[in-house]
């Protein structure tokens, strides 16, 4: 068996000090540095994410009890946040079900933070800020989705039709998946990672913020257009880095939200899943005016020392762990 680690010693080490940076740039922010569970009594909605579940089966408890290996710490964090913690970040572990690949290990590191009294522009700012220092790159490009989609499709995403989308697709030699796909946002999100996400920030980081109010998420709707969400996503060489978001503090519209989630899962024949009432309750006590990001450990050090595959970036990948 090959029991060696799939990263170098040498690797590993500077991988080490990449962590001090990190650590070092919020420290002299005074973000505090928190931990959250990695398991946790409710998965996550979202259509396109999937968790790791187990059960726990020690005492005190007649019955195995349901868990999940989280996608990301966010919604711990926010009850943090509702207790008053203030400005926060983790360093930590996330695991995501059905993801492999070059960018993609099932098991990897996140780095979350949370800023209060930020919207998005603030928090891209921030994040700009943090890039130049990490990875010794010049200040990002922006570009609204709508922007981005007109600049490589000429097609303006907040107004076009499924014919339209489908017209492009099939003329770009893909009509298997054309016929696939049936609804606006997955069309749009196909093209965008398809035709677009690897044409935008091959020489500086580039932030695509204001994604079409279907693809939210946990983000505010912007007051003066609501046709778009407070939301960004960072690219870089090929990269999808970070996605952050003016955060959402509505405890009705986040459950309608989630509930929603749960009927597209349906409809696509997958398992609904249980809903975090242990956020939504901390959404009603109140969740101060915030920005959050995560960011991608593993991509921001390849990025860093330029390696061509994941498991160069860490110490064991899936297949040797």
């Amino acid at each position: 068996m090959n029991w060696q680690p799939s990263a170098s010693i040498a690797t590993l080490k500077k991988r080490a000090l990449l962590l001090h940076k990190i650590r070092h740039f919020f420290a002299e922010r005074d973000v505090l540095e928190v931990e959250t569970p990695l398991l946790a009594s409710s998965g996550i909605t979202d259509l396109h994410l999937e968790n790791i579940e187990c059960q726990f089966t020690g005492p005190g408890f007649a019955k195995p009890l349901n868990l999940y290996l989280q996608t990301s710490p966010e919604y711990a964090m926010k009850r943090l946040i509702a207790a008053g913690s203030g400005c926060i970040y983790q360093l930590c572990k996330a695991v995501r079900n059905d993801e492999s690949g070059r960018f993609h290990n099932p098991e990897f590191s996140m780095l979350e933070w949370y800023r209060m009294n930020f919207n998005h522009h603030d928090l891209m700012q921030e994040v700009d800020t943090f890039l130049q220092q990490m990875l010794a790159c010049q200040a990002a490009d922006y570009l609204t989705y709508q922007q981005a989609f007109l600049m490589f499709t000429h097609i303006d995403p907040l107004h076009c039709q499924v014919t339209e989308l489908k017209k492009f697709i099939k003329d770009k030699g893909e009509p298997d998946i054309a016929s696939v796909l049936t609804s606006k946002t997955d069309l749009l999100q196909y093209i965008f990672c398809t035709h677009i996400e690897h044409k935008i920030g091959q020489e500086t980081p580039c932030f695509v913020y204001h994604f079409p109010a279907a693809q939210a998420s946990l983000a505010k709707l912007n007051k003066d257009d609501l046709r778009v969400a407070e939301r960004f996503e960072v690219y870089f060489k090929g990269i999808e880095l970070a996605n952050g978001f003016h955060e959402l503090t509505d405890k009705h519209e986040q459950l309608k939200r989630f509930e929603q989630d749960n009927q597209l899962r349906q409809q696509a024949g997958k398992e609904q899943k249980p809903i975090d009432h242990y956020l939504l309750a901390a959404l009603e006590n109140g969740l101060p005016n915030c920005a959050g990001v995560a960011l991608g450990i593993d991509r921001l050090f390849m990025l860093a020392e330029q390696l061509p595959h994941i498991n160069e970036a860490i110490a064991f990948n899936i297949t040797n762990c």
